[in-house]
């Protein structure tokens, strides 16, 4: 399966908010398409018996998991901090006829974070780096989820197989130590599924590989 996003929070490389939206306007205006336009593997198994409602979809890319879950009629907010990518997405959007069902918001999410709550938050492959903290955007998106909803955090576990090193010191917790940032309130909340999967994966470079995924799935209770 092609990666198709990645969450961006800011530059891998710096912790400057406007060097950050440059750096990854770039990353998209490079080529026409930088990831399959498939939905993510997770979001698809775990989101296809949800009821449709609101969802957040945390570093959308160019959309393809907010167009998916608006097909499936979720009413969808899409944040990313590329807006080369949100104006990819809104254009694929319109070519899914979905337009009506998807806001699309530019956000560094360490500066700012989408309003409101959401009954499924789904955060795909929001790494830290060394110059980069992601605990806060995680825990502002467990904050985002509704009572009775949904978390969904997907990360690497390392490296593509055969990758040596990765570029910007990208870090690759375990989903004990995700789950450990966001210091939820064990009574408030329910951890329906932890799991350490491994998956064929084609990069955006086209180079086959495999990859080892954590996939961490809370559910907030309603009392």
């Amino acid at each position: 399966m092609t990666e198709h996003a990645h969450g961006h929070a800011a530059d891998p490389t710096t912790d400057d908010a406007a060097t950050a939206e440059e750096f990854w306007d770039e990353f998209y205006r490079k080529s026409d398409r930088v990831w399959s336009g498939n939905p993510n593997f997770a979001l698809v198994r775990e989101a296809a018996d949800l009821t449709p409602a609101t969802a957040l979809d945390v570093g959308c890319g160019e959309g393809a998991d907010s167009i998916w879950l608006a097909r499936r009629g979720w009413r969808v907010t899409g944040t990313d901090i590329a807006q080369a990518a949100l104006d990819r997405a809104a254009e694929h959007a319109a070519a899914a006829g979905v337009t009506d069902r998807v806001d699309w918001q530019r956000h560094d999410l360490t500066v700012s974070f989408p309003t409101g709550s959401f009954d499924l938050v789904s955060v795909h492959f929001l790494h830290a780096t060394a110059h980069l903290s992601t605990i806060a955007a995680l825990r502002s998106a467990a904050a985002a989820v509704a009572p009775g909803g949904v978390l969904l955090v997907v990360q690497h576990a390392a490296p593509a197989e055969g990758t040596h090193h990765h570029p910007y010191h990208v870090q690759f917790p375990t989903s004990r130590e995700i789950l450990d940032e966001l210091d939820l309130v064990p009574d408030a909340w329910e951890v329906e599924l932890d799991e350490v999967l491994e998956r064929a994966s084609t990069g955006h470079d086209g180079e086959a590989a495999t990859r080892t995924d954590n996939i961490l799935k809370v559910r907030r209770r309603t009392a």
